[in-house]
């Protein structure tokens, strides 16, 4: 389907900011940031969204969904669930290097700037942090019906132990911009999942 003028110069402008907003958040991002990324004049983006405020939700979601692919592509092509599982370290160990994760994990800024200050962002990190819980529950259930994870694994408690790791690790490195800690954190991880192997 091809897509209207004005759908592709809404996509032009969520690209185009997407790195901003992930990097200097919400409340940072100013509109001189929108139409310098762009190019374009303050009409032009009033013309194709109603406020800062729609551009923002527009972008979690194009940043999120950028992860979200990248993840699912690595996955998708894992034998079994212990290797699914580790698909998680191995991608954060080098978040620093990835240039979807460069400015940070979008779920973790997200959370961190909008818990008071924007609710509508605020529920779309709730919703991404729920889809995330919800898929690591599904591999380690699917690898306990499969004899391949120990059966006495809590796939609610792993889950939340495994994110909570992940985001952990990635708001310390962004804040000194040191990547031991993403070594020293994805090794107990991947320690982690391997032995939650029959």
């Amino acid at each position: 389907m091809i897509k209207s003028k004005a759908e592709r110069t809404k996509q032009f402008i969520i690209e185009k900011t997407a790195p901003i907003f992930n990097a200097k958040g919400y409340v940072g991002t100013s509109m001189h940031d929108i139409t310098e990324a762009t190019g374009l004049t303050k009409g032009s983006i009033y013309g194709n969204f109603e406020n800062k405020d729609e551009v923002a939700l527009e972008v979690f979601d194009y940043n999120y969904s950028l992860i979200v692919s990248y993840l699912r592509k690595q996955i998708e092509v894992r034998p079994n669930m212990i290797d699914r599982l580790l698909v998680y370290p191995e991608t954060y160990r080098v978040f620093l290097e990835l240039p979807i994760l460069k400015a940070g994990c979008p779920i973790l800024n997200t959370s961190t700037e909008a818990d008071d200050t924007h609710p509508l962002l605020r529920a779309k990190a709730i919703k991404a942090l729920s889809f995330w819980k919800k898929a690591i529950e599904k591999s380690i259930n699917t690898g306990i019906e499969c004899n391949e994870i120990n059966a006495t694994t809590n796939a609610n408690e792993f889950s939340f132990i495994l994110m909570s790791l992940i985001e952990g690790a990635v708001m310390q490195a962004k804040v000194t911009g040191n990547s031991e800690v993403l070594e020293v954190t994805m090794d107990y991880l991947e320690k982690m999942i391997k032995n939650l192997k029959v």
